[in-house]
C-alpha cells in the first residue's frame, strides 16, 4: 500500500509540474504575438495553444516538448521504480538469511538445552555457596602446600643434590689426591728412618762378627762392648793401638808363665807373625789394616740392609696408609650416597605430594567450572 501511496503523490507532483510548465508555454506565446497593420487584404493567422482546448488529446501526442518531458517522466520513473525493486529484493534476501540464521540458532538453543537437561539429571543439583569462587586472590593452605612442595623439589633437585654430587665427589677426589701424597711421603720418610737404623744395627753386628772372627773377644774380653758403646761402628782408629798393647800383654805373660801360645795365634790372624818369606809389616798398621777391612764389609751390608729395610717398610706402611685411605673415602662415599638417596627421597615424596595437591586442584576447579557454566545458563 505505500508502494501506491508513492506512486500516486509522485504522479499528482508531476502533473502540477506539467502543468504549471503548460501555463508559462501559453504566457509567453500570448506575450510574444506583435499587432499587425490593418489590411484589407485577407490573410491567414495562426491559433496558438491558448485559442484550443486545453485537455484535448491531440494537443499533448502533437506537442515535441510534451512528448520530451513525458519521455524523460516515464524513463525517471522506470529508473526509481527498478531501483526500488532492486531494493526490495536485496532487502527481501537479507531478511531471508537472518531469519534462517534466526531459525538455526533457536534449533540449536533446542538441542543445547535438550542436552543440559540429560546431564543435569547426573550431576550433583546440591550447589553449595562455597562451591564458588569468590576471591581470585585468597589461596588455601592446599595451594600454598602445592606450591611449596613444587619449590621444594626444584630447590632439592636441581641445586642441592647437584651441588653435593658435583662438591662432594670433587672434595672427596681432591682429599684424596693430597692424603695419598701425604701418606706416601710419611711412609718414605717411615722407611728411611726404619733403613737408617736397620743399617746402623747391620754394620754393627758385622763389625763385631769380624772381630770375634779375629778372636779379639777373646784377646779382649769385654771390651768390645764398652768401646762400641759410645763410638760408631766404623770407629776403629784407636782400637789397633788397644788390641796391639792386649796382645803384647796377653802373649808376654802367656808365653813366659806357661808356655801356652794358643791365644797368641791371633797374631797370625792379624798379621802381626810374618810368614816365611813375607815382608815385616809394623803390628799395628796390620792390626788397622785387618780392622778397616771389617768396616768396609759392615758399610756395604749396612747400605743393602738399608736399601732392604726401607723398601719393605716403606711399602708396608704405603699399603696400611691406602687401606686407611681407601676405608675413609668408601666411607664418606658411602655417607655422600646416603645423603644424595635421601635427598631423592624427599624430592620424590614432594612430587607426589605435589602431583596429589594437583589433581584434586584441577579436579574442584573443574567441578567449580561446570557449576558457573550451568548458573550463567
Amino acid at each position: 500500500m505505500k508502494v501506491h501511496y508513492i506512486n500516486i503523490l509522485l504522479f499528482a507532483l508531476l502533473l502540477n509540474i506539467l502543468e504549471t510548465l503548460f501555463h508559462a508555454h501559453n504566457q509567453r506565446n500570448h506575450n510574444n504575438s506583435t499587432p499587425h497593420a490593418p489590411n484589407n487584404k485577407r490573410s491567414k493567422s495562426d491559433r496558438t495553444l491558448c485559442e484550443c482546448e486545453l485537455y484535448a488529446p491531440s494537443n499533448y501526442d502533437n506537442d515535441p516538448e510534451m512528448k520530451e518531458i513525458m519521455k524523460d517522466f516515464d524513463h525517471q520513473t522506470s529508473q526509481r521504480f527498478k531501483e526500488y525493486d532492486e531494493r526490495m529484493n536485496k532487502n527481501r534476501e537479507k531478511c531471508k538469511h537472518q531469519c534462517d540464521k534466526d531459525i538455526q540458532k533457536i534449533i540449536l538453543k533446542n538441542k543445547i538445552e535438550k542436552e543440559l537437561t540429560q546431564q543435569l539429571s547426573a550431576l550433583e543439583t546440591n550447589i553449595n555457596t562455597n562451591d564458588i569462587p569468590t576471591c581470585v586472590c585468597e589461596k588455601s593452605l592446599a595451594d600454598k602446600t602445592e606450591k611449596f612442595c613444587l619449590n621444594c623439589g626444584y630447590g632439592l633437585g636441581g641445586g642441592v643434590l647437584q651441588s653435593l654430587g658435583l662438591f662432594g665427589g670433587s672434595g672427596i677426589y681432591a682429599w684424596t689426591i693430597g692424603a695419598t701424597a701425604a701418606a706416601n711421603k710419611a711412609a718414605a720418610e717411615a722407611g728411611a728412618a726404619a733403613g737408617l737404623k736397620a743399617g746402623e744395627s747391620m754394620g754393627f753386628k758385622t763389625v763385631i762378627s769380624g772381630l770375634k772372627a779375629l778372636d779379639i773377644d777373646k784377646l779382649c774380653p769385654g771390651m768390645l762392648k764398652s768401646y762400641f758403646a759410645t763410638r760408631h761402628y766404623t770407629d776403629v782408629s784407636s782400637l789397633p793401638n788397644i788390641i796391639y798393647k792386649q796382645y803384647q800383654t796377653t802373649c808376654e805373660a802367656t808365653l813366659a808363665s806357661t808356655g801356652n801360645d794358643s791365644i797368641c795365634k791371633i797374631g797370625y790372624k792379624l798379621d802381626l807373625i810374618a810368614n816365611s818369606g813375607g815382608t815385616f809389616v809394623e803390628p799395628k798398621v796390620a792390626i788397622a789394616g785387618k780392622l778397616n777391612g771389617i768396616v768396609e764389609e759392615a758399610k756395604i751390608a749396612a747400605t743393602e740392609a738399608v736399601k732392604t729395610t726401607t723398601k719393605d717398610v716403606t711399602t708396608k706402611i704405603t699399603n696400611q696408609k691406602m687401606s686407611e685411605i681407601a676405608a675413609t673415602y668408601m666411607g664418606y662415599q658411602t655417607t655422600i650416597i646416603a645423603s644424595i638417596v635421601a635427598i631423592l627421597v624427599i624430592v620424590l615424596v614432594m612430587v607426589i605430594i605435589y602431583l596429589i595437591l594437583r589433581y584434586h586442584r584441577k579436579k574442584k576447579m573443574m567441578k567449580k567450572l561446570q557449576y558457573i557454566k550451568l548458573l550463567k545458563e
